[in-house]
């Protein structure tokens, strides 16, 4: 059994969702799949496509992304009628929202939302930023609320010595996985990436494996004895910083992390 991980799918655009349906109905049967959110706001292809990974994959393990309850398109929902639908429907085709604890592996879901605590709100960013206007809350609801109602809903398995522990959320845990390369213009959207309170989660499950999107930016870097992995499929223009492929982080059977084993799986002698 071998773990791979993928996010940003954002199967609303013509070209990702190619690729989605293009993925072996065969080749991953005995494996488990991580999708770390933003996978479509659009219902119908939602459904669908959860359906079609879970025929794909023994287990999938899932986070919603903020894309994936925007709710523009109905008016009559609201973001956390959105969310829990679509966790209704991914647990109804058995996919697993709580931890996943395997003979020798925990696999721990993060949900998070974000705070301001990676970088501080700007003017110019409260107009810019979709989620402003394609999500709805109730009215008692700010970010900071937003995100404490999510982290509240996070579980940490029992017990996980002699286990490999991953854990993986949507949003940024730290600022820092940002590398340093990112021009200005585009730290405006530095705020939004997370929270840090993501990462005392993370440094409570001590894990040694962890998975985030939303940046679009893919990343593999060690930090506090964590490996930080951020796979994103991206948008189809977006070729430079994201990488069309899944990515195997894990092989149960062998033992092996990535730097051990290649992107398909393959040990690397």
């Amino acid at each position: 059994m071998k773990v791979f991980t993928i996010s940003d799918l954002h199967i609303d655009f013509e070209e990702n969702r190619k690729w989605l349906y293009s993925l072996s109905k065969m080749a991953y049967q005995d494996d488990v799949l991580i999708l770390a959110g933003d996978l479509t706001d659009i219902e119908k292809d939602f459904d669908r496509a959860m359906e079609f990974l879970t025929s794909c994959f023994k287990e999938v393990c899932f986070v919603p992304g903020n894309h994936d309850i925007w709710v523009w398109r109905d008016s009559n929902l609201n973001s956390l009628d959105k969310f829990n639908r679509i966790l209704k429907t991914a647990r109804d085709l058995g996919v697993h929202t709580n931890p996943l604890e395997l003979e020798n592996l925990v696999i721990v879901p993060l949900l998070g939302w974000y705070d301001y605590s990676l970088a501080p709100l700007s003017e110019k960013l409260k107009t810019a930023w979709t989620d402003y206007k394609a999500c709805v809350w109730p009215d008692e609801f700010d970010d900071q609320r937003i995100t404490e109602y999510f982290l509240a809903l996070n579980r940490f398995p029992a017990a996980t010595d002699g286990k490999i522990v991953i854990s993986f959320s949507h949003f940024l845990p730290r600022i820092d996985l940002m590398p340093s390369f990112i021009p200005e213009h585009k730290r405006l959207v530095f705020p939004v990436l997370g929270t840090s309170q993501l990462e005392n989660h993370i440094r409570k499950l001590r894990s040694d494996i962890h998975v985030y999107g939303h940046s679009h930016v893919n990343r593999q870097v060690v930090m506090e004895n964590t490996v930080y992995i951020n796979n994103a499929f991206g948008y189809p223009h977006e070729t430079r910083i994201t990488s069309k492929r899944l990515l195997c982080i894990y092989d149960c059977d062998k033992k092996e992390t990535l730097g051990d084993i290649d992107s398909v799986g393959n040990r690397i002698n």
